[in-house]
């Protein structure tokens, strides 16, 4: 049996968990979050205009927003957000990323790890993930470093070419 999806407004606890993962990485610049809850908890940035009409609505959403992320709970039972690339468009990223050469930014979209030579310039923080960028500031991806390693310096998490890559 299928269960039916719940669309409702991020709760303030659910909010928190976005703001915390955010934090990580600078400031966020969206104030709006909503929440299709199924099998797990979809988290999408929407627009409050947007979010008011469909509240009026008596039909169900086919869409209504970005996908930035879900919510899930992890092995010790803990509430965690599990960000998407997408969702760091919405945030102004100021530390744990990096900038990539263009070959290197290459190898990163096909799913390969990044040598040390391959990396710009790069800004480390605290926690173990990057946010992945090319020389013209576009976001490629989300990679993990590794500063043992100067051949898997940045081990690739998820990249935009994943979807392509999908059977």
């Amino acid at each position: 049996m299928e269960r039916e999806l719940r669309y409702r407004r991020a709760s303030s606890w659910e909010y928190d968990l976005i703001l915390r993962e955010a934090e990580k990485y600078g400031e966020l610049k969206h104030p709006f979050f909503a929440i299709v809850e199924g099998r797990f908890r979809d988290v999408y940035a929407v627009n409050e205009r947007v979010w008011a009409e469909i509240e009026g609505l008596n039909i169900k959403p086919y869409a209504y927003g970005t996908f930035v992320g879900t919510i899930k709970v992890d092995r010790n039972l803990v509430e965690k957000f599990y960000p998407n690339v997408e969702f760091f468009y919405f945030v102004n990223v100021e530390k744990n990323y990096a900038v990539l050469s263009p070959k290197a930014g290459f190898l990163f979209t096909t799913g390969k790890d990044v040598p040390r030579s391959g990396v710009r310039r790069y800004n480390w923080q605290g926690t173990k993930k990057l946010v992945i960028y090319d020389d013209n500031g576009v976001i490629l991806g989300i990679g993990r470093i590794n500063p043992e390693s100067r051949r898997k310096f940045i081990l690739n998490v998820t990249d935009v070419g994943e979807f392509l890559r999908r059977h």
